[in-house]
């Protein structure tokens, strides 16, 4: 959530914020109104309570007719303090809950729009020439189907749509993708974690993802638990409740986990194959800083980002995203998109947030250092999101006869491995 100090003191760019995200601006005055209340209730009633204190004493002092009309004025006092209170809670619940719908405020250097008005920074490396070099470019699910990698008739027989099975070398590579990003992050300075896929409510609530991308996750009712959408979620809820002293700053993590995502709106999108599923593994960044520091760890997580993507060989660009399409929690964000030959077009393979300080007052997550405590800031980028890594290795570097070349940095995870080939005749666990 936003500092109420800010809405007070610089209302207009709290409300400029809310245009720039397409989002009611009227939240601002409902909440400046409610936290008026609030305000004035909380005063009210704290001096109801001092009045109470010493009507107290001087009723100790007091006797006969006196002390009959002051016990009369106790009583009194009694019902308007407890009214007072009741008012008081009611106008901090309502704020509370006008302040957790509006989103975090956007940097001034985000660009105004929609989903289609980002900013394009930087493009890196060339998309091959395919007719060049003589041959039409398979997608990636003929590819994976080829080499016995990609099942997406069995998972849509078992689960349904939007599910698929990794067998043999379609499974190994998923493996050296997870454990090359991890081995990158570790050598950044960032500590491996394996973070739960089902989390409390709070968790969700805190990191802003029960706003406007509620209809996109999963909730066992039974539980009261959601399956994650990414490990973002447990990651930031980590330090949940909890006081950081300053000089443990920065601390980072990557996170691996299963994530899961109902897709909600994306009927007849990317429905062939696995780019766009309800299920996929995923390796995430996740850093606790200062808010001095916040916007340097930003492009830091960039950085690491754009360093794993030249890694793997692939053509990509990075774009900064519009403030229509930052979703709540982010002030801003970059996203990495790699060139999809067969789609003959960039798309997204990782993203990265700064959400400064909004996911830290939601969650409690304070920093210690000699001016007190406050909330610090929390940062998020994906390092690898695994399918759609798959998606864009197999369709970049597959060769003429259907096999595909390994990048360097995966060989030592795939036992040396050069090149993907078709198994041998009845080696395909995938053959129908």
């Amino acid at each position: 959530m936003i500092d109420l100090r800010l809405l007070r003191e610089d209302p207009d760019r709290v409300r400029a914020s809310q245009r720039a995200r397409g989002e009611d601006v009227a939240l601002v005055d409902a909440l400046l109104s409610a936290d008026e209340r609030r305000r004035s209730s909380s005063t009210r009633f704290d001096e109801l309570r001092a009045e109470q204190r010493q009507l107290g004493r001087l009723v100790s002092k007091a006797q006969g007719d006196e002390r009959a009309e002051l016990l009369k004025r106790t009583k009194e006092l009694a019902d308007s303090v407890k009214s007072a209170d009741a008012e008081q809670q009611e106008a901090a619940e309502q704020a509370q809950q006008l302040l957790l719908r509006l989103g975090n405020v956007v940097h001034p250097d985000v660009p105004i729009g929609g989903e289609e008005d980002f900013v394009v920074i930087e493009t890196v490396g060339t998309p091959r020439d395919f007719s060049a070099e003589g041959f039409t470019p398979k997608d990636h699910l003929e590819l994976g189907e080829l080499l016995g990698a990609i099942d997406t008739d069995r998972g849509a027989k078992v689960s349904g749509s939007r599910f698929y099975y990794l067998t043999g070398i379609g499974a190994l590579l998923e493996l050296a993708l997870v454990n090359a990003a991890i081995a990158q992050a570790t050598a950044a300075g960032f500590t491996p974690v394996l973070t739960p896929n089902l989390v409390r409510p709070a968790a969700m609530a805190g990191t802003g993802y029960l706003g406007q991308v509620e209809d996109d996750v999963y909730y066992l009712e039974k539980d009261d638990l959601y399956l994650v959408g990414t490990s973002e979620v447990p990651l930031a809820a980590y330090h949940m409740d909890e006081i950081i002293e300053a000089s443990r700053l920065p601390l980072r993590y990557a996170g691996f986990s299963a994530c899961y995502r109902r897709e909600a709106g994306s009927y007849g999108k990317d429905t062939r194959g696995i780019f766009r599923v309800h299920q996929f593994d995923k390796v995430e960044m996740f850093v606790y800083t200062t808010p001095e520091e916040a916007e340097a760890e930003h492009q830091r997580l960039l950085a690491w980002e754009k360093q794993w993507l030249t890694s793997l060989e692939l053509p990509f660009q990075v774009i900064e995203l519009a403030s229509g399409d930052l979703g709540s929690s982010a002030s801003r964000k970059f996203d990495c998109e790699a060139w999809i030959p067969t789609q003959g077009k960039y798309r997204e393979l990782t993203s990265t947030s700064n959400t400064t300080q909004f996911q830290a007052r939601r969650l409690g997550i304070r920093m210690r250092d000699s001016d007190g405590t406050r909330p610090l800031a929390t940062l998020n980028g994906t390092l690898c999101a695994v399918t759609r890594t798959i998606v864009a290795l197999l369709e970049n570097h597959q060769q003429a006869d259907g096999s595909v070349r390994v990048p360097e940095v995966l060989r030592p995870y795939l036992g040396g491995r050069d090149i993907l080939e078709p198994p041998a005749t009845g080696a395909n666990p995938a053959a129908k």
